[in-house]
């Protein structure tokens, strides 16, 4: 069943979803070469409760950390771990909140020091294939607009694999709510985008094959090629002529840009 959000409930969640951003942000700030993904998670839970919300990952199905940060070839799910963060490493840091009965929910890949130029590319082609989703992401048109300018611009334009297991989604009062949101699709197809939908439009994308496994943990999904992938992630409220963007990137991008450890010159 799909929800849809009245204007009072839509003001609520963009509080949940900026505060996601201003975490994210935190976590910027303190990645380097030498620091490990657990004190990452430890930091962003204490910013989240200092905030007055609660992380909607912790314990959410057994997931057992605040945070899902994904190193290398880890596309997602990944556990926070005491193993040190070196130079060249890929980061994909995801996490939410639920604040005053809503979700927040979002995702951005850092790059500690530099991964190579392929790697940078990438992060550049899949942040830019988030906006062009979004550029479909109003009434009128369907899921499948969204999922079908992902993948072509993703895959067909830039020969990246698109994550066929793992899926944007609805987002509200539950973490995830319908309808499914996939990164690949046909034009026309899917559910109806209708004003107050709100949508959590998320590419995983691969530096080689689409396929992917899951590790012994049942939790972390890893590239079959060990190639690496790179994940961003907004929410999104579906309006008449373009979509509204209720998180954002604005600080992170300004810590990212701060952080000397951080490569910001792929955008």
């Amino acid at each position: 069943m799909i929800f849809y959000k009245t204007e009072s409930e839509i003001a609520l969640m963009r509080e949940s979803c900026l505060l996601v951003g201003k975490v994210i942000a935190e976590v910027a700030k303190f990645l380097r070469p030498g620091v490990t993904t657990m004190q990452a998670n430890n930091i962003a839970e204490q910013f989240i409760r200092d905030n007055k919300a609660v992380p909607n990952f912790l314990n959410y199905r057994g997931f057992p950390y605040t945070a899902c940060i994904s190193v290398n070839d880890a596309v997602v799910h990944g556990f926070p771990t005491n193993d040190i963060l070196k130079e060249g490493d890929v980061v994909s840091v995801d996490l939410g909140v639920f604040k005053n009965g809503f979700h927040g929910d979002s995702a951005y890949t850092f790059a500690i020091g530099d991964p190579g130029e392929a790697v940078l590319k990438l992060m550049r082609i899949t942040k830019e294939s988030l906006y062009k989703g979004i550029e479909k992401a109003h009434h009128g048109n369907r899921v499948g607009d969204i999922a079908f300018a992902i993948q072509d611009y993703t895959e067909r334009v830039h020969g990246y694999g698109v994550v066929r297991e793992l899926v944007g989604h609805g987002l509200g009062r539950s973490l995830h709510e319908d309808p499914q949101v996939p990164n690949f699709g046909k034009r026309g197809n899917g559910p109806k985008l209708k004003e107050g939908m709100v949508l959590a439009i998320e590419p995983m994308i691969n530096l080689g094959v689409k396929e992917v496994y899951y590790d012994d943990d049942g939790w972390t999904v890893r590239t079959k090629d060990h190639k690496p992938s790179a994940h961003y992630e907004h929410n999104v409220c579906i309006r008449k002529g373009k979509a509204d963007i209720l998180s954002s990137f604005r600080e992170i991008e300004e810590a990212e840009k701060a952080n000397i450890n951080l490569s910001s010159d792929y955008y």
